[in-house]
């Protein structure tokens, strides 16, 4: 056996890790299969946070083979050649780029992790990034690791020194996968070595990892790998103490020796078999009833990474069985749309390509190298690349998991081609296999009107003081589902519905300010380059005030305010001159007399660059948070607000652009507390200290300090 002296620290080790990605409460992942760095940076900023994504898997970051004899197969980036961030998806720089700016809209970054392995014997060459390397050898200085960092042959009982024999842990852990170099996980530098691999991650703000072929590796010796990464950085959004997040991939189906739960210490366990009982209900809603099936072995719900489909098994290897993919749109609907509708387990969405056979690499104009993903005007994708994650009801579903997230299944129907549920009272999910539905059903939902968000609100469901509704399924997907807060709005879209915010974060409330003009007070941290200014817009959404019009001076969506200078220095020249006639907060841009600066308009109210250091000259009193934090200094009229609240979103002048929405919970402060409707911009309390985040969910309001 590979353990030697480990067991001592086992329960040292235990319990280092997340049970969940830190990104805010959301609930999937999407595995952005084979994309370039660059690629999923810009999916992260205009799809992903929009659409309530938490996390996105992305292909092994490490330098692998390169193999030109083989057409280039996705396979070889599961061979590394050493542990340097080169890989076709791109260099360090692109992938620390790609995590910086994912992070900023509160998506993380999950590393699939090849560490059981090094190239296969017989690779002999150089890798993505100019590393030599040299299987038969077990020689790869750009790690190093040499003959004596992988596992011993006579620890290996199969005749061919490769795995052959799953009812033998001994056979699954120390021999050779597929003749891939095993290495030896016992050895404290082969650990160390891994462990410095992860935490090079954490400093440039990965949040966790998938560890391939974890199966194949003893647990003490991953425990003992992690126990040494570090706290996430804080740097990165972060909160303090946060912990890297893990699961292991374990492709468990009562066929073998190894089992899910020996790796439960480490966080979550990939369960192959949910894609096998996922499939089987698609095709079937009358095996849906059964989808967790604790006596075949699934893991604890708790512990539980689920998918429909993944890179291996959507190919016919890698615990296969019988799965559901992309080539079966219909079907893969439902299985997706259930799966996320479903609180067992956290789940993950697949993102493919087209492929004609099982090895074929990514989309490429030849040589090897990856094609840019292409976004068409309907939301989808071209050039080869599926993009399931962005298919209508996939993405909906999982703004509906967010919202549902801490409630159990009631009130559950199924009749073999009708099912639906409730997930307590905050929403309801159903679906039809064939043909239309019309229904009486128990929601679970307080009284009133609801958005059905597949349709994107075009339907509307009405539930009865008792619970009930009648359910009308006749759409091309077959699926509906509403959920208290939820809306239909698709990326980008800026829409609100009125409805409760679900976060639990929220600090001290204080009543809200809804009568006569108020100091407010606007902060907005946004590390900009010389020469970019930051501006916001805001007031009331159309939607919640149906017939405002598009004219600052006269629209109810506007909100009386004055500007109050900040100072007189040239600091504070263009925060003076654009703010001069500028009397509303809108929506709308430049207001009609509106101050000019070096013959430049405004693109709304102007902010001022400020900092909380007092030989700074944007030193502000009442900015105790730090540098780059952007104010303006209002008194506005809180009767124009909504019961006391407002919204606001930030534009940046010379490439900063419009920040991404968002979508705010309650807020911390000693005046926090939590809107009375939920919006993707910005909401701000009226009378109060208001500090936001470009791009970012976060949100703090203070009262004013007390004078004497």
């Amino acid at each position: 056996m590979k353990m030697l002296f480990i067991l001592a620290l086992f329960g040292a080790a235990a319990a280092q890790y997340a049970q969940g990605p830190e990104c805010g409460g959301k609930q999937a992942c999407v595995h952005l299969f084979e994309w370039k760095w660059k690629d999923i940076a810009e999916e992260c900023e205009r799809f992903l946070a929009p659409a309530g994504y938490c996390c996105v898997q992305v292909s092994p970051p490490t330098e692998h083979v390169i193999l030109p004899d083989d057409n280039y197969p996705w396979w070889q980036r599961y061979q590394p050649a050493s542990h340097r961030f080169y890989s076709r998806s791109g260099t360090e720089e692109e992938f620390i780029n790609m995590v910086h700016r994912c992070n900023a809209v509160q998506v993380r970054i999950i590393v699939d992790a090849v560490v059981n392995h090094m190239t296969g014997l017989g690779r002999l060459g150089t890798g993505h990034g100019g590393s030599t390397y040299d299987g038969d050898a077990h020689d790869f200085p750009g790690v190093p690791f040499s003959r004596e960092h992988f596992t011993p042959r006579d620890m290996c009982p199969s005749g061919d020194g490769n795995v052959n024999n799953y009812g033998d842990p001994n056979n699954v852990r120390n021999c050779y996968l597929v003749g891939l170099t095993d290495l030896y996980g016992s050895l404290p530098y082969v650990r160390q070595k891994i462990t410095d691999y992860f935490n090079h991650m954490v400093e440039i703000g990965v949040a966790g990892v998938r560890i391939d072929a974890a199966k194949h590796m003893w647990p003490e010796d991953i425990n003992v790998m992690l126990s040494g990464v570090n706290p996430l950085p804080t740097d990165q959004n972060f909160p303090p103490g946060s912990k890297f997040w893990v699961f292991t991939e374990v492709i468990d189906r009562n066929d073998g020796a190894i089992k899910v739960d020996e790796y439960y210490d480490m966080g979550l366990v990939t369960e192959f078999r949910y894609c096998s009982k996922i499939a089987w209900g698609a095709r079937d809603f009358g095996q849906l009833g059964g989808l967790v099936d604790y006596g075949w072995g699934m893991a604890r719900q708790d512990k539980a990474m689920v998918f429909t489909d993944n890179h291996d098994n959507q190919r016919g290897h890698g615990g296969a069985g019988d799965v559901v993919t992309h080539k079966d749109p219909r079907d893969y609907i439902f299985a997706n749309a259930y799966m996320l509708a479903h609180p067992y387990g956290f789940p993950k969405v697949m993102s493919s390509y087209e492929f004609t056979n099982s090895d074929q690499g990514p989309p490429t104009s030849g040589g090897g190298s990856t094609n840019d993903v292409t976004i068409n005007g309907d939301n989808s994708c071209g050039g080869g690349w599926i993009c399931e994650h962005r298919w209508n009801a996939i993405y909906k579903m999982v703004s509906f998991r967010n919202a549902v997230h801490g409630t159990d299944i009631e009130n559950y129907y199924n009749d073999g081609n009708l099912v639906g549920f409730s997930r307590g009272n905050k929403g309801f999910f159903a679906m039809v296999k064939s043909g239309s539905a019309s229904m009486t059903m128990q929601t679970g939902m307080p009284a009133g009107s609801y958005c059905e968000i597949i349709s994107g609100c075009a339907t509307q469901i009405t539930v009865g003081s008792d619970g009930n509704a009648l359910i009308e399924i006749n759409t091309d997907e077959s699926i509906i589902a509403f959920c208290q807060g939820c809306n239909g709005d698709g990326p980008g879209v800026i829409t609100r519905t009125p409805g409760p915010t679900t976060s639990t974060t929220s600090g001290p409330t204080l009543p809200p300010i809804t009568e006569g003009n108020h100091r407010t007070v606007v902060f907005v941290f946004a590390q900009t380059n010389p020469g970019q200014d930051l501006f916001i817009r805001g007031g009331i959404d159309h939607l919640i005030r149906p017939g405002c019009v598009e004219d600052a001076e006269t629209s109810e969506c506007a909100i009386d305010i004055s500007v109050n200078s900040l100072g007189t220095t040239e600091h504070y020249a263009k925060y003076n001159a654009w703010n001069t006639g500028e009397t509303k907060l809108d929506w709308y841009g430049v207001q009609a007399g509106q101050g000019l600066y070096n013959g430049a308009p405004a693109e709304g109210t102007a902010l001022a660059w400020t900092s909380k250091s007092s030989t700074d000259p944007g030193f502000q009193p009442l900015n105790v948070y730090g540098d780059h934090y952007w104010m303006v200094d209002t008194v506005m009229d809180c009767s124009d607000s909504e019961d006391g609240w407002f919204e606001l979103k930030s534009y940046g002048t010379n490439g900063l652009g419009w920040e991404t929405d968002v979508t705010q919970g309650g807020c911390t402060g000693t005046a926090g507390g939590s809107a009375p409707y939920t919006s993707t911009n910005h909401l701000a309390k009226c009378g109060y200290i208001n500090v936001f985040k470009f791009g970012i969910p976060s949100c703090e309001i203070n009262q004013f300090p007390i004078r004497e």
